[in-house]
């Protein structure tokens, strides 16, 4: 009876373990695409190093998108840093919005926040209401692009980059960012 009862116990605890682990996986997942990200922005935007450096803190975000005639949806996951603490913020993200386009693309987005108040607001609020104009068609990182984005938060600057996708689109986006509150416990 000892041995089922130490069994059962065991076997319930697994999944804990489990998700501990793949939480751990995941947030380690999330800061490999940051610093890969912020690698390429470098490149190709290399005023942003210092940008970055100097700013109260930064969000890098990895998202999905897909635009059908006159609606636009997208999800993703993403980190928030905190450059005077130190501290990474893990959080996802949904948008959704109106406007005329076809395509599906796969994006990364970066946020430089220049002023103490948006960065605490966007950590602890999250939304972004952004209008969002481009064309898309890589793969592999291959092909072409010209994007642009910005937001109506003061005090924040946007750099957007296709990944994959063909997307043409003109859309006026609502984006609801928060806190991912399983990557986050330690």
């Amino acid at each position: 009876m000892l041995k089922k009862a130490l069994m059962i116990l065991c076997l319930a605890a697994l999944p804990l373990s489990v998700q501990a682990k793949s939480s751990e996986e995941k947030r380690q997942e999330i800061l490999k695409m940051r610093d890969g990200v912020l690698e390429k922005l470098y490149e190709s935007n290399k005023e942003t190093k210092s940008m970055i450096a100097e700013a109260e803190g930064y969000a890098v975000f990895n998202s999905g998108g897909v635009n059908l005639i006159l609606l636009s949806a997208g999800s993703g996951t993403g980190v928030a840093h905190d450059n005077k603490s130190g501290e990474n913020i893990f959080m996802k993200m949904a948008t959704g919005g109106v406007g005329i386009g076809l395509g599906v693309k796969d994006y990364r987005t970066v946020m430089i926040f220049h002023k103490r108040s948006a960065f605490e607001q966007f950590v602890d609020k999250g939304w972004d209401f952004s209008g969002q104009a481009d064309a898309a068609a890589t793969v592999d990182e291959k092909g072409a692009q010209a994007s642009g984005a910005d937001t109506v938060v003061s005090g924040v600057s946007v750099y957007q980059m296709t990944k994959t996708g063909l997307a043409l689109q003109a859309t006026l986006q609502g984006t609801k960012y928060w806190q991912n509150d399983k990557l986050n416990k330690k």
